[in-house]
């Protein structure tokens, strides 16, 4: 059976990312499948400290309660029209993304983040990592010019940068 694989997360690149999946899982007449990656606490490292089997099981709970809450923000006005499965997966988002679209007749959707400086010595690029390891065709989607606006105010409220009037006229 063909799979179109996205991530979600809940932020504004990710439900950008899954309206696509789900229209080319529409087109394609594919099950659209929704990954949610998560690690237990320090990540993998800090779970062979002495975290318990309740520790973990908590964590994959809450997991499994984000990605209801990411899917139901991303159709609550309208169903995606195609099988729908979420998936839970324990590990980095790059390595769950790419072992979840195994099939060469796959389709691996992926949105971009911020690539601020700071921000892409922090955390790599889960993009880059999909299209470096995949085995099926992956989809690439850029964030909306609404969604960059919305940063660029975000940043301006955060560092406390007056509005000049003159940026609002075109």
């Amino acid at each position: 059976m063909r799979r179109v694989v996205v991530g979600g997360t809940g932020t504004l690149g990710s439900l950008a990312a899954l309206h696509r999946a789900a229209a080319e899982a529409r087109v394609r007449d594919a099950e659209l499948r929704v990954v949610l990656a998560w690690q237990p606490p320090g990540g993998e490292l800090g779970s062979r400290n002495g975290l318990g089997p309740s520790v973990l099981a908590e964590c994959r709970t809450a997991a499994v309660e984000k990605l209801r809450e990411v899917l139901d923000t991303a159709f609550r006005a309208a169903k995606p029209g195609v099988t729908l499965a979420g998936l839970a997966v324990r590990g980095t988002p790059g390595a769950a993304l790419v072992d979840s679209a195994r099939g060469v007749e796959d389709l691996l959707v992926v949105g971009t983040g911020s690539r601020a400086p700071l921000r892409r010595l922090l955390r790599p690029s889960v993009a880059r990592y999909c299209l470096a390891h995949a085995a099926c065709p992956v989809l690439v989607v850029r964030p909306s010019p609404l969604h960059i606006e919305l940063g660029a105010v975000h940043r301006r409220n955060l560092w406390r940068i007056p509005l000049d009037p003159r940026e609002l006229t075109p």
